[in-house]
């Protein structure tokens, strides 16, 4: 399990991902999620994957040999929109699917793999997509101006009270962090080393990139700060009407 989000902002983009690809109790592996495309200097693209892990590989070696073979006719610096950039993927996904499924349908393997799409082609708005193991994909809207994929539940309710288009770049990365620690505070299967990338629209570049490790002083200081003001926001509820009334003799 996993757990990646980008915020889609007025400002840019924020885009976050853990490490984890397993965990037990005296076993536990990680590997990155988030992968950075800038080859070209009219577009700047982010991926972050989920799920299996073989086929997340293999999309990924198909997208670097396109880069490379200046005769394919279609790679992440072909198209001129995202949303082709996103088609593309998720067809690349759902052929490596096919080829891995075959024989593994008995063994009740799961080989789907999900991926989030951020960044900007010029010319065009920034802009995030969430890609489904079927190939097909969503984009980010105005209500819920984020996207998630893995194990999103524990995250989400921050994002949901703090995430608005109007939020400003750096809080909207304090926010991704804070959602990523909530989930690694109730799933070990999602945990550190932490991704985080900030895009500000229409630079084509990532203004700033981030690894938190385990034991880092920034990281615990936010955790602390986060963990602190959620007990005093809780020492400050109202009080039931009982808890007022004098105590009978």
């Amino acid at each position: 399990m996993t757990y990646c989000l980008a915020i889609k902002v007025n400002d840019g983009l924020v885009l976050a991902s853990d490490s984890r690809t397993n965990a037990g109790v005296d076993y536990v592996n990680t590997y990155g999620k988030m992968h950075i495309f800038n080859q070209a200097e009219d577009r700047l693209l982010v991926l972050l994957s989920a799920g299996n892990l073989g086929t997340t590989q293999a999309v990924l070696n198909a997208i670097q040999r396109d880069l490379e073979n200046p005769d394919s006719e279609a790679s992440l610096n072909h198209f001129d929109y995202m949303f082709d950039v996103a088609q593309y993927i998720g067809e690349l996904s759902l052929k490596v699917q096919r080829r891995h499924s075959a024989g593994l349908e008995q063994s009740g393997l799961n080989v789907g793999s999900s991926f989030i799409l951020g960044g900007q082609i010029k010319g065009r708005p920034p802009n995030i997509f969430l890609i489904y193991p079927e190939g097909n994909y969503i984009t980010a809207c105005e209500e819920t101006p984020y996207l998630q994929i893995g194990e999103t539940k524990y995250g989400k309710p921050i994002l949901d009270r703090f995430i608005t288009p109007k939020t400003n770049l750096n809080d909207a990365a304090r926010c991704a962090l804070v959602s990523l620690d909530s989930t690694m505070r109730s799933n070990i299967s999602v945990g550190p080393p932490l991704e985080l990338a900030i895009y500000q629209a229409d630079s084509l570049k990532i203004q700033q990139h981030m690894v938190l490790r385990e034991g880092m002083a920034f990281h615990q200081r936010l955790q602390k700060r986060w963990s602190e003001g959620l007990k005093r926001a809780f020492g400050g509820l109202p009080r039931f009407s009982w808890e007022d009334a004098p105590a009978e003799k």
